[in-house]
């Protein structure tokens, strides 16, 4: 890891904040976007940013934390717009995670 600091960690929590409601209001629009696509593409999906939150200090459990990133509870969101994963988009996420850097 470098030593240089990262100019992310200058960015002021508000504006952080602003950009992360965006984030997740724009993914709660978007339902063709698939959690198995996010993963395979980006390494992290809508419950990736519901464990997120929790591990940074959001209070309530995985369900809560779900709920709040999906806009809904999430039998309801997987009953909607989930649909089944093909092998080839779990054969993607699974090369995709091994990319995902341990922090």
């Amino acid at each position: 890891m470098s030593d240089t600091p990262d100019p992310l960690d200058q960015l002021p929590d508000d504006v952080a904040a602003a950009a992360f409601r965006r984030l997740v209001r724009h993914l709660r629009r978007r339902h063709d976007a698939q959690n198995i696509d996010l993963m395979g593409l980006s390494g992290f999906c809508r419950n990736c940013l519901a464990d997120w939150i929790r591990e940074a200090g959001c209070e309530g459990d995985k369900a809560a934390a779900r709920e709040l990133i999906h806009g809904m509870p999430m039998g309801e969101w997987k009953d909607r717009y989930q649909t089944e994963a093909t092998p080839e988009q779990l054969a993607r996420m699974e090369e995709s995670l091994k990319k995902n850097a341990q922090e």
